[in-house]
């Protein structure tokens, strides 16, 4: 993708409601942050184990409207001033995505402003673009969350070739549901990494999976699975469960997984930048192992700041800048798509 010559100022407005955060910004030239404002229903899903789509929909419906007003009020700009409206139209819940997909076709038409659709997985990869000046393209990067695990080369802006993808599930996942099963709860993430902190990482040794064929490739279910057996066995045995090691040696084996991989693929390939980004990305064991793991392979490491790790719209905006220059634009037909892959268009 080679990047359009723009003599004007980009002002993007921003909508992301993929999941359970209802999310809109207002981002300028694609790295500068004007608003960011995150309406998330946490709170709400910890009361069921897990995000229930219906009621993820019904809530983005709810807040959408206030979201948006809210963002550009912060930024002190009227929909009048905004160059293009950008929103998530997949991957996500269905519900979710056509909610925010409805709005933006609304408002883009009304103001008759272009209209540009966000691949989510491209937005969490453009998250390390706004608190980096220096960091461009080509890279290697990591993208981690509840619902998606990939290890990508970022070719160029919004150029991506896929090296390695979870087979079964997700590293948030796999988190989510380890966590539910020592009585953490939800999110399942947050949780473990607290908990981890006043544990052993070798107190058990748990299996780390290989892909035959596909060393860039991961799979948590059997880490899952020995961690599940491990409980249901100390439950019958009578055996106490320190839940602090357990979370701990689990966590561990996750970051060994997502690290070694991710290490070896720079490497391997001669690429001397390595981010990641996603909801696991603020795993703080994660951030580390990282840190370390690049220090000492001279390759330079990038992250974004919590608040962009975790769904928001200030991501897709800066995704959409990118696009926007280079002439992406949607019709009114632009649909959700909720297992769009990356890559389509």
């Amino acid at each position: 993708m080679k990047r359009n010559r723009v003599e004007e100022d980009v002002y993007i407005l921003a909508i992301e409601s993929s999941c359970d955060e209802t999310a809109a910004a207002v981002v300028k030239n694609g790295r500068e942050v004007l608003s960011n404002v995150i309406y998330s229903q946490i709170d709400l899903h910890t009361l069921y184990g897990g995000v229930v789509p219906e009621i993820a929909s019904r809530q983005h419906i709810e807040k959408i409207n206030q979201v948006i007003e809210k963002a550009l009020s912060e930024a002190n700009m009227g929909l009048e001033e905004m160059t293009a409206i950008a929103v998530t139209y997949g991957p996500g819940l269905v519900g979710a995505l056509l909610v925010g997909v409805a709005e933006a076709k609304a408002i883009a038409y009304a103001a008759k402003k272009p209209l540009v659709g966000v691949h989510h997985i491209e937005g969490h990869v453009s998250a390390n673009f706004i608190e980096h000046p220096d960091l461009e393209p080509p890279f290697v990067c990591l993208i981690v969350s509840g619902g998606h695990t990939h290890l990508v080369v970022v070719k160029d802006y919004g150029e991506f070739e896929i090296l390695g993808r979870t087979r079964d599930d997700a590293a948030g996942e796999a988190f989510d549901k380890v966590a539910r099963a020592v009585g953490l709860g939800y999110p399942g993430g947050p949780k473990i990494d607290k908990v981890a902190k006043n544990g052993n990482p070798h107190a058990v040794e748990f299996p780390r999976a290989k892909v035959e064929g596909a060393p860039y490739d991961f799979s948590f279910s059997g880490l899952k699975s020995a961690v599940l057996n491990y409980i249901n066995h100390a439950h019958m045995t009578g055996e106490e469960i320190h839940v602090p090691d357990l979370a701990a040696s689990f966590q561990n084996a996750v970051v060994e997984a997502l690290v070694s991989r991710s290490v070896l693929a720079a490497k391997e390939l001669g690429y001397s930048k390595l981010a990641i980004a996603g909801g696991v990305a603020c795993n703080s064991a994660l951030r580390e192992g990282m840190k370390q793991a690049c220090e000492k392979e001279g390759i330079q490491f990038y992250y974004p700041s919590p608040i962009y790790c975790t769904d928001n719209a200030v991501m897709i905006g800066t995704a959409a800048y990118y696009e926007y220059i280079n002439g992406s634009r949607h019709g009114w037909d632009l649909n959700a798509v909720p297992n769009l892959k990356l890559g389509e268009r």
